[in-house]
């Protein structure tokens, strides 16, 4: 089942603020999450949030994502840096 993947207007201005590479990179494990939302592998290091009742965590280098799923889209709520925790 693919999945819609749906990007919060602070999520695009996260990612727009971010240099070319860390743009690109963060944009190919965002578009992963389209295949399969829930499991982590090479490249979509995913982990459910145990405080935040259905949200995940998706990690791409030092910026992380928050998302929950519904149905068969995948809203991606908050983007961040490691460093700003959680």
């Amino acid at each position: 089942m693919n999945y819609v993947v749906l990007l919060h207007p602070n999520v695009v201005k996260y990612l727009d603020r971010l240099s070319e590479n860390e743009r690109k990179r963060c944009y190919i494990s965002l578009k992963e999450l389209s295949n399969d939302p829930y499991s982590p592998r090479p490249g979509c290091d995913i982990k459910k949030m145990s405080g935040k009742k259905g949200f995940y965590r998706l990690r791409a280098g030092s910026h992380r994502f928050l998302y929950v799923t519904k149905e068969n889209e995948v809203l991606v709520e908050e983007g961040f840096k490691r460093e700003k925790g959680y």
